[in-house]
């Protein structure tokens, strides 16, 4: 069987080396090759050159860590098409959270937006302070939708998000918080926090048993990660950006309806995208 390398988009920008840093541990805690990728329609006539970039990427890859296998691409082609593509065939797909693009008030460059939109293969997305991106929280979070019932991406977090994030919480030898919220309706009144019988605790109880169904069958296989569920009250969006602060990465799923090619992140994915305060795995899930 064909080893799947890890992909990191190249592009000569100060987030894109951060990528091409993070995409090298990543490597080489999963012991598979990684792929450099620049692609592009046109070069500016007095800035860095393809070659130029390749080469200044290649050489921060090799300093970074030696003994992780690299190749290489260069292609005249739209960055996020080309990326998307070479997506099918890599076990997954990083890029920074801000590129070389005009347009400076992006919070996530248009490509990184499109490729986490469209990718068939989990995206990794590159941001947040020095601590989150060396690891030095010692923890993944994993968000499992909410208890809302909403089917509109929002509530991904089934089998394949799931796995990506045990393997990286394995690789890693970290602790992994698995999160799902909650909210009460609005017709329904607060009851007093120390009655059992109470809906809130109803509800908070239901999230934690739903992460339970979910996460039991994986949790089998890695039996030495120290797991925690939690259920949390609020908007999924809100809960995970407040988790993130003290995450290393932040795994959240994103539903793909084949039959529909435009972005498909769903409002949590767009959010974290945006805002996570550490980097942001989207995993997308085939519906």
């Amino acid at each position: 069987m064909t080893e799947l390398p890890l992909l990191v988009g190249v592009d000569g920008s100060a987030a894109g080396l951060r990528a091409v840093d993070w995409a090298v541990d990543a490597a080489a805690r999963h012991g598979v090759p990684l792929r450099l990728l620049h692609a592009a329609t046109e070069w500016t006539a007095d800035g860095p050159g393809p070659e130029d970039l390749m080469a200044a990427a290649t050489e921060r890859a090799h300093q970074r860590n030696p003994e992780v296998r690299l190749t290489t691409g260069i292609l005249a082609e739209d960055p996020a098409t080309a990326l998307v593509h070479a997506g099918r065939n890599a076990l997954a797909l990083v890029v920074g959270a801000r590129g070389r693009g005009r347009i400076a008030g992006l919070l996530l460059g248009s490509v990184g937006l499109a490729v986490a939109g469209r990718a068939d293969c989990p995206v990794v997305v590159v941001r947040g302070g020095d601590a989150a991106r060396r690891g030095e929280h010692g923890r993944i979070v994993l968000g499992v939708g909410d208890a809302t019932g909403d089917t509109a991406g929002d509530a991904a977090g089934g089998a394949p998000t799931v796995r990506f994030a045990f393997r990286e919480a394995a690789a890693r030898r970290c602790a992994l918080h698995a999160v799902r919220t909650w909210r009460r309706p609005v017709h329904e009144a607060r009851s007093h926090p120390l009655v059992r019988g109470s809906p809130e605790h109803a509800r908070h109880r239901q999230a934690l048993d739903h992460l339970d169904d979910v996460l039991r069958a994986t949790a089998r296989e890695h039996t030495g990660i120290d797991l925690r569920l939690q259920a949390v009250e609020g908007p999924a969006r809100v809960v995970l950006l407040e988790k993130s602060r003290s995450a290393d990465l932040l795994v959240v799923g994103a539903h793909r309806r084949r039959e529909h090619f435009g972005l498909q992140l769903g409002m949590v994915g767009h959010t974290v995208l945006h805002h996570a305060d550490c980097p942001v795995a989207l995993v997308p899930e085939h519906i």
